[in-house]
């Protein structure tokens, strides 16, 4: 009888202790499974995996599931940040943006979605042709006649006409970069002639005519010049004789003339101190500060002389 008893109180413990590690098992599994969170991670190429994680962070989630990132990779969101169960963590290009939208802002407006993607739009760019007028100079001869004058138009000037090809950049349909490609010329601007010269002082005169003699000298071709590279090819402003090419001074004339020969130009003396590959026979080039200047010059026909 006491057996029976025995092996009776033997079966109750261990039915006990069953019961207890049952209940035990069943508390710890409860409390894992309430830390455990699923979490997608979306890979660079698109691939979405699911995780079942009970890390706080993205980077021990990465680290649990064996994803290390590139050099130029991120997430989204960052690697201290925490994540949630349900939330996405997305590995992406450095140079990516992520579009958000804006919530209300300390004034109370809040930003669309429209909005902000219109910061967000591509770039696309086209090639544009466009015909350009190209305006036409006046040249003026002998301006260096003084006292009542008066002018006389030689030939009308008429613009030219040339096309330019652009690569034009849009964004939201709005240009915002406009380079050129190539020009082409298609029509050569003539240029206007103006002859100054004196006013008829009476019914039976007739019109002076300019020449050589009566203006003191050979008529020649005046440009000017600056010293910017579109002038001159540098843009040191150091002459062909050596010197610093200076306003009011220097003029670019043909090897007929030495360095240091001095010029009367239209009551002006000037300096021979440098050359040029275009100046040539009956043609000066006169030095100025600016290419607005040299522009504003155009292209003259004054009375030199050489000062002895």
């Amino acid at each position: 009888m006491k057996r029976e008893e025995n092996a009776s109180i033997s079966i109750i413990k261990i039915i006990c202790v069953t019961i207890i590690l049952i209940l035990l098992s069943g508390i710890g599994v409860m409390a894992v499974s309430e830390n455990l969170k699923d979490v997608t991670i979306i890979l660079q190429n698109g691939y979405e995996m699911t995780a079942l994680t009970s890390k706080a962070t993205v980077s021990e989630i990465l680290a649990e599931n064996n994803i290390v990132l590139e050099d130029n990779q991120k997430t989204i969101p960052d690697l201290n940040e925490e994540v949630s169960s349900g939330q996405s963590i997305k590995i992406t290009d450095k140079s990516y943006n992520e579009v958000q939208i804006a919530k209300i802002s300390e004034e109370g407006a809040q930003t669309s979605l429209d909005e902000l993607l219109k910061n967000y739009a591509p770039i696309t760019e086209k090639i544009v042709v466009e015909q350009v007028t190209i305006p036409y100079e006046t040249v003026t001869k002998n301006s260096n006649v003084t006292g009542d004058t008066t002018n006389k138009v030689l030939q009308q000037g008429k613009d030219g006409l040339k096309e330019v090809t652009y690569k034009v950049k849009y964004q939201n349909d709005v240009e915002i970069e406009k380079t050129v490609i190539s020009e082409k010329v298609i029509t050569e601007p003539v240029n206007k002639i103006v002859q100054v010269q004196k006013k008829v002082t009476s019914r039976g005169s007739t019109l002076p005519r300019t020449t050589a003699s009566s203006s003191g000298g050979t008529t020649y071709k005046i440009t000017a010049y600056c010293p910017c590279a579109k002038c001159c090819g540098k843009t040191t402003g150091r002459t062909a004789s050596g010197t610093k090419a200076t306003a009011g001074r220097t003029v670019a004339a043909s090897s007929k003339f030495a360095f240091g020969t001095k010029l009367n130009i239209g009551g002006h003396i000037y300096t021979v101190e440098d050359r040029g590959g275009a100046i040539n026979g009956n043609k000066i080039d006169i030095f100025v500060n600016t290419h607005s200047e040299a522009l504003q010059w155009g292209v003259r026909y004054l009375p030199v002389s050489v000062v002895q």
